[in-house]
């Protein structure tokens, strides 16, 4: 029979390995959050699985390890897949280089992270001057992700608000949340997503000259699985 240990090993691996791909859509293959939740899912599985009272704790630590393994490996491609989703709705792809957010001809950059996704706008494409009103273009951008999100019903919604350090703090602040909040009321298909207004917190680039300025301005939005995960965005 089969060590308990060896079960668990291939459970995790039958998850990491046994992942469909959609055909079709410019994408990131690598699935860091399959292999993490199928991992993760696996060893949580088998733990709770042995330390449960009773005999045969070896066959309830592999049965743990089994159900855990796919359960953390679900969470974790429909990450995945999400992130490519809304990549190839946007006209992108998914974009994990940290230098990218430097090059303002990424109007939009999708990024996956272990726990999340976030998807980049630039302000310039999305709001006037001063304006916390999305122009048409940007409107039919953030639906594109509301329309996604009507299949994923478990995603936790966030939007944060970014400006450049011209004007006082508190006028940057209130418009960086007006503008978040414009973008997450066509996004409250789950549910009213978290708003955050960041005024110039946690800048891309130093404020010393228009295009660095330009980067600073911006709103992002993050798809987490769980709400207990998210952080504070302007940090």
């Amino acid at each position: 029979m089969l060590k308990p240990s060896l079960i668990v090993c291939a459970a995790a691996l039958l998850m990491l390995n046994g992942c469909y791909q959609e055909p079709g859509l410019v994408q990131d293959n690598s699935y860091d959050r399959t292999k993490t939740g199928a991992l993760t899912g696996a060893l949580a599985g088998a733990a709770i699985g042995y330390n449960t009272k009773g005999h045969h704790k070896g066959e309830r630590a592999a049965i743990g390890a089994l159900l855990g393994a796919a359960l953390g490996g679900a969470v974790g491609y429909s990450m995945d897949e999400q992130a490519n989703a809304v990549a190839k709705a946007l006209g992108t792809r998914v974009n994990n280089d940290p230098l990218a957010v430097l090059d303002p001809e990424n109007e939009i950059i999708v990024s996956k992270y272990p726990d999340h996704v976030r998807i980049m706008f630039r302000d310039d494409m999305m709001f006037a001057t001063n304006s916390a009103r999305l122009q048409p273009h940007a409107v039919r951008k953030v639906e594109k992700i509301a329309y996604l999100l009507q299949n994923y019903p478990q995603t936790v919604v966030g939007v944060a608000g970014f400006a450049d350090d011209r004007g006082s703090y508190e006028y940057n602040l209130g418009l960086s949340e007006r503008r978040a909040r414009s973008v997450a009321n066509l996004l409250s298909v789950n549910g009213r997503p978290l708003v955050k207004g960041c005024s110039w917190e946690k800048p891309i680039a130093p404020n010393n000259s228009a295009r660095n300025r330009a980067l600073n301005r911006r709103v992002e939005v993050y798809l987490y699985a769980d709400r207990n995960a998210m952080t504070d965005p302007c940090r």
